[in-house]
């Protein structure tokens, strides 16, 4: 008898009129908090969150990630290295390589001559941080920057390694990272992609290795999730332009009648990929006049232009990428995916490293500071780093080394890649290698380390972010990452 008149103390019209009330507030303020929750809106506007995610506060909102395809050679960059200089020629002992696995590029060479980096090293800034002589405008801002210098991984061949990097998995199929943070946290701008990828090739190695679309895949995920490719082409997203003599008002009533139709679908079948369908009709529709509007780089000023260097304006350089990246995360693209290719050095090392390094070296300090003086680099994470190193040894023949045209080869064991913003500790190096630079000494960072530290810099618990497929529960760090709290804030 008292649970029937508590029942019906819970179900009075009193209490109906206050519950009412008070859902009435919280629909307000929701309005107010995040208004495409409003429901006048297209509900098919923007990703929505859907993990009541971040599990706590965030120190990053949007992220850049300048990833350096083929794999820079730390030696010649950031990790400085002496006694390489000075034990030149010499083959690299046994007691360092203890056999590790080589490719198969170098795995038959009679001698591993050691050999050193191809300019000078000085230090820079008031964290002393030593920089190779090919990078004069990065080391500028090294008090900006905050070096890992012990990062390592098992995959030893690029498609492998890069696989590993994007979605933490050696294995491809699996979502990549921008798409597991937009999944996670859902999108910022409901009339742009939260995951943008830009595409450069390098004056390096320019028919080096290619990249495949998959690596800015959705993987099991949603297909709202994936990457989308903004190109230097005319056309900067592919069939994204209305046919001809078709006005925008027809446009617009074709898509709703398409809307109509899916939905009967989703009536019919309940496939939630329909549902995806809709929003990516709806976000193409909207991006036919935010994204010239984003590409459009003419209303830059002249000092911005030229700080970013002489390529800033030829649409496709890793410079005019840069720019439009700081534009993206201007209008809250989440993940901004810039990947510049050319860094995969067998031969002509020092030649083409210089080139690839002029690419590179200008815009990337341009970028930290053209984010840093417009208040963007406070919550804005900036990943810059490769695959995979380069080994410590030359490769090629002899007389390659004698005449300076040698190279090097993978070298997963050691490299350096550098952060900047958002949490992380400016000014500082994280990680040693040994005296040769071919293992780590000291506070090693794994793959799946700097994707657990990244997510967490997102307010997201890596563990946790979860998703169930195929009877699984899968995650970007897969079944480990520990999160490197040394480099944080």
């Amino acid at each position: 008898m008292e649970e029937i008149h508590k029942h019906f103390i819970n179900n009075n019209r009193r209490n109906f009129l206050k519950k009412t009330g008070l859902c009435i507030g919280g629909l307000a303020l929701g309005s107010i908090v995040n208004p495409f929750n409003n429901s006048n809106d297209d509900p098919f506007s923007v990703i929505k969150n859907q993990l009541n995610l971040p599990h706590f506060a965030p120190k990053a909102k949007r992220i850049i990630y300048l990833f350096q395809s083929g794999g820079p050679a730390q030696q010649d960059l950031f990790d400085y290295k002496p006694k390489l200089t000075d034990m030149r020629g010499i083959d690299l002992p046994e007691s360092v390589r203890m056999g590790q696995r080589l490719t198969g590029m170098t795995s038959g060479q009679d001698k591993f001559s050691l050999v050193g980096g191809t300019t000078k090293f000085n230090q820079y800034g008031e964290s002393r941080a030593w920089v190779s002589d090919l990078l004069p405008y990065l080391s500028k801002v090294v008090d900006e920057l905050c070096f890992i210098k012990s990062m390592n991984t098992e995959a030893i061949n690029h498609d492998p390694a890069v696989t590993f990097f994007q979605t933490g998995s050696q294995q491809p199929g699996r979502p990549s990272m921008g798409s597991w943070l937009s999944y996670g946290l859902g999108s910022l701008n409901k009339n742009l992609p939260s995951f943008v990828v830009l595409l450069s090739r390098g004056t390096g190695r320019p028919k080096g290795q290619p990249l495949y679309s998959r690596l800015w895949g959705n993987g099991f995920l949603s297909s709202l999730h994936q990457g989308v490719q903004f190109r230097s082409a005319k056309d900067p997203v592919l069939f994204l332009k209305d046919p001809e003599n078709l006005s925008r008002q027809e446009r617009r009533k074709m898509l709703d009648y398409l809307s109509e139709l899916n939905e009967e679908q989703i009536n019919m079948f309940g496939d939630k990929e329909i549902e995806s369908r809709i929003s990516q009709y709806e976000m193409a529709y909207r991006m036919q006049t935010s994204v010239p509007e984003t590409m459009d780089i003419s209303d830059e000023p002249e000092n911005i232009l030229k700080m970013y260097g002489p390529n800033s304006n030829r649409p496709g350089t890793y410079a005019a990428n840069c720019i439009l990246a700081r534009k993206l995360v201007e209008k809250d693209v989440r993940f901004v995916q810039l990947y510049h290719m050319g860094w995969d050095q067998h031969e002509n090392l020092p030649t083409q490293i210089r080139g690839q390094a002029n690419d590179i070296d200008q815009p990337t300090a341009a970028l930290i500071m053209d984010l840093k003086q417009r208040g963007l680099l406070e919550d804005t994470l900036v990943v810059w780093g490769g695959e995979f190193g380069r080994t410590s040894y030359s490769q090629g023949s002899q007389a390659a080394l004698k005449n300076n045209t040698y190279g090097r080869d993978h070298h997963p064991r050691c490299f350096t890649i550098f952060m900047a913003g958002a949490g992380v500790k400016p000014g500082f190096s994280y990680g040693e290698t040994d005296d040769l630079g071919y293992n780590i000494v000291k506070d090693p960072v794994h793959v799946h380390d700097l994707q657990a530290t990244i997510l967490h810099l997102f307010g997201i618990n890596h563990e946790k972010m979860t998703y169930k497929y195929q009877g699984r529960r899968f995650r970007l760090t897969d079944v480990h990452g520990e999160i490197k709290h040394d480099i944080l804030t």
